[in-house]
Order: structure tokens, then C-alpha cells, then sequence
């Protein structure tokens, strides 16, 4: 196990490391490359990840607490029973990665790329996904109450189930979505109904 605080890194490639149960503090990495590597339980608190590869990382088990992965690629990595807690991951790219087991406490995901995720029955309650693109997404019985969806894509989404009171869904393409036994609250209902014509007032 090692621990690194407070330190800077840019352009590294760390994928040949071993960096299985690690703990990083206020650490910062720019442009660095973490592909293929071994991050299974790091542990990450306050540090920023800036247009980094992590591109087939296993970090199955891994936990990050307040840290921000900005325009990251996690294409095809392992986060499996990851957790994520008021993390900043705007501009990441999610696609073909495990998300199963994965645990979002809150946090900023607007402008990322989620596309076919797996979050069915996930607590994703209070996150912003602005402009994020949830195409295709499993979201079946998922908590996204009081959520910022305003202009995500959910094109194909699944979201059977789902709760949607109190989430903002401004510039939603209601048309696109499937809503079978979704809960909506009075405005969302508005904005349903406006999508299929209806006049309000």
C-alpha cells in the first residue's frame, strides 16, 4: 500500500504500476495515463484527474471522496462496487465501462457520457446530469428525484419505475422516452403533455 499527498503529476504514464489499495489526497493529475492498470480499492479523497486515460483500468472497489475527474475516458474500465461521493466527473466518458454494484452519492456528472449504462434501481437522487448523454441507459426503478436532467439525452432510456419528482427535465425530448409506471410530478406532467401537443392553460 502507498500513499501520495499533495503531489503533482503531468503526462505520466502509470499504467505499468501496481496501484491496488492506494490512497490519494490532494493530489493532481493532468493528461496522465492510467490504461489497463491495476486500481482495484485506491482510495482518491480531494484530488483532480484532468483529461486522463483510464481506458480498461480495473478500479473495481475503488472509492472517491470530494475528487474531480474531468474529461476523463473510463471506456471499458472495471467499476465494479465503486463509489463516488460529491465527486466532479463533467466531460467523462463511461462508454462500455462496468458500472454493476456502482454507488454516485450525490455530485456533478453534467456533459458525461453514460450511454447504455446498467443503473437500474441505483440511488441517484440530487446529481446533476445536465447535457449528459443517458441514451440507451437502464435506469428501471432508479431514484432520480429532485436530479438535473435539463437537456440530458434519454433517448431509449429505460426508465420503468423510475422517480423523476422534483428533477428539473427542462429541453427533455419527452417523445423519446418510455414512462411505464414512472412517477412525474405536476410540472414534468406539463412538459409531457406540451411534448404531445397538448395546450396548458
Amino acid at each position: 500500500m502507498f500513499q501520495y499527498s499533495h503531489q503533482q503529476y503531468s503526462e505520466i504514464n502509470f499504467s505499468s504500476q501496481d496501484l491496488r489499495y492506494g490512497e490519494l489526497t490532494a493530489c493532481t493529475f493532468i493528461r496522465c495515463t492510467f490504461q489497463n492498470g491495476s486500481l482495484e480499492e485506491i482510495i482518491s479523497s480531494h484530488c483532480r484527474f484532468v483529461e486522463c486515460d483510464f481506458r480498461g483500468a480495473s478500479l473495481n472497489g475503488s472509492i472517491h471522496k470530494e475528487s474531480a475527474f474531468e474529461n476523463c475516458r473510463f471506456n471499458g474500465a472495471n467499476l465494479f462496487v465503486s463509489k463516488f461521493e460529491a465527486c466532479k466527473m463533467t466531460g467523462s466518458d463511461f462508454s462500455g465501462a462496468s458500472l454493476d454494484g456502482i454507488t454516485i452519492d450525490g455530485g456533478d456528472w453534467s456533459y458525461t457520457n453514460l450511454r447504455l449504462a446498467r443503473l437500474a434501481k441505483q440511488n441517484l437522487r440530487g446529481i446533476k446530469f445536465h447535457e449528459a448523454d443517458l441514451s440507451g441507459a437502464d435506469l428501471d426503478k432508479a431514484d432520480l428525484r429532485d436530479c438535473d436532467l435539463s437537456m440530458a439525452l434519454l433517448a431509449k432510456a429505460n426508465l420503468q419505475g423510475t422517480d423523476l419528482r422534483g428533477a428539473d427535465m427542462e429541453g427533455v425530448d419527452f417523445k423519446t422516452l418510455t414512462l411505464a409506471g414512472t412517477k412525474m410530478d405536476r410540472e414534468q406532467a406539463v412538459l409531457f403533455s406540451k411534448a404531445y401537443g397538448a395546450k396548458i392553460g
